[in-house]
């Protein structure tokens, strides 16, 4: 059901989400909190999302809504249970009455979109306006889970906003008829109760756009501001105890700014031999040069050591790949579209890749590359094709004015859960 040991094997499988009504539940009093930097026309952003994901369904890849998955898991007694109880925690009684009686649709729709405060809101706050706060950053399904292989890393969101996504993350995983058997490879909530990690920062954070997978045998991990150093501790001790895990896990030390908020928007792999990069953090002498050290799971010694920038790491363990230019040469260009999400672009196989279209600059360095820029409008209207098994080096703009406004990227949007 899932298997993921690359980042650019031909897309078989993959999980999204159709930004729903919670985007237009937000107001801006809740943009800080659940990590927007605008609210968005939630009408614009659907049409966007569905255009995207109509260009993974031609090209053969077979898409599920994360939204469903979530409603037939909890169509068993005990994931209804569980997430009910969590949640009903902090509700009012009337508020915790209705949703205690609701079925897994209705349910399900108020885990995601939030539900109305019954009595009349006297403030502006989210805690003012709902009983449940949306979630509008569950279109994101980058984040709340890894596929590792054939099993599943349940992830722990940094940002209170976004506690709820690992909760119904959890529920699919170990519920749904579908993906109850995926082997767990690490629970990071199960660690911090081991390890008596209560609170603060001790809590073990890793997210999902901060794991990227580069072979059988390496992985890299940024820390990040939503990924921190316990949560890559321990995921390196659960990986350690695997055989038929990877090799090596590579920790990227980032730089603390808010539009490097996950790895994967600093560098992501487009072919075999080939990435694209944001020059200042990923390339060798860059203003703001990412730290690199590895650990080796097979060692006695999980202490990380101290390595090269990552280009040269990975290409020390066999990953050779050469950079591309997020905003080709101009400094200028380079951090306007890496704050657009130029450097996160989501492989649907070796060489064919989805890019956000306002990236107009890291569209011509592609090019320059052996790319054929391909609008995704034409694909959609028949006017061109592509064969995934064709060995051509192909980027596929997507149409973003909205969606892009949420900040994250087709990388971001996209969870493979098999490739090739």
């Amino acid at each position: 059901m899932v298997n993921i040991t690359s980042e650019i094997g031909r897309l078989r499988r993959a999980l999204v989400h159709e930004p729903g009504l919670e985007v237009d539940r937000m107001v801006p009093a809740m943009m800080e909190q659940l990590l927007f930097d605008d609210i968005l026309y939630g009408d614009r952003a659907r049409d966007e999302h569905a255009r995207f994901r109509r260009v993974l369904q031609l090209l053969g890849v077979e898409v599920l809504e994360a939204a469903d998955l979530l409603a037939q898991a909890l169509e068993d007694d005990q994931a209804r249970k569980r997430v009910v109880d969590t949640l009903l925690e902090d509700l009012s009684p009337p508020e915790r009455d209705r949703l205690s009686g609701l079925d897994p649709v209705a349910l399900t729709e108020v885990l995601i979109a939030g539900s109305r405060e019954l009595t009349r809101p006297s403030g502006i706050e989210a805690e003012d306006l709902y009983g449940v706060v949306p979630l509008p950053n569950w279109c994101f399904q980058r984040d709340p889970q890894v596929i590792l292989g054939d099993g599943v890393i349940l992830c722990s969101m940094a940002a209170p906003a976004r506690h709820r996504e690992a909760l119904l993350t959890r529920a699919v995983f170990r519920f749904h008829p579908d993906f109850k058997n995926v082997p767990v490879l690490f629970d990071p909530v199960e660690s911090a109760r081991e390890h008596l990690l209560y609170a603060g920062q001790g809590w073990p954070h890793i997210e999902g756009g901060d794991v990227l997978i580069f072979s059988e045998s390496v992985i890299a991990v940024g820390l990040s501001e939503r990924t921190n150093r316990n949560g890559i501790k321990f995921l390196a001790r659960a990986l350690a105890q695997r055989e038929d895990g990877p090799r090596y896990m590579l920790v990227v030390e980032l730089p603390r700014r808010r539009a490097y908020m996950h790895l994967d928007t600093l560098i992501t792999q487009v072919d075999r031999d080939a990435c694209l990069v944001y020059p200042p953090v990923i390339l060798p002498g860059g203003r703001e040069q990412a730290s690199v050290s590895e650990i080796d799971l097979r060692s006695d010694d999980l202490e990380p050591q101290s390595r090269g920038n990552l280009l040269e790491s990975l290409a020390a363990r066999g990953v050779e790949l050469e950079p591309i230019n997020c905003g080709g040469d101009d400094p200028v260009a380079q951090q306007r579209e890496q704050w657009t999400d130029g450097a996160n672009c989501m492989a649907l196989a070796p060489g064919v890749i989805t890019l956000f279209g306002r990236n107009t600059v890291t569209a011509e360095a592609l090019s320059q590359k052996g790319f054929a820029i391909v609008e995704a409008e034409d694909l959609l209207l028949g006017r061109r094709e592509i064969d995934l098994d064709a060995n051509q080096r192909v980027c596929i703009l997507i149409r973003s004015n909205e969606i892009s406004r949420a900040r994250g990227g087709p990388h971001c949007l996209v969870h493979p859960l098999l490739r090739d």
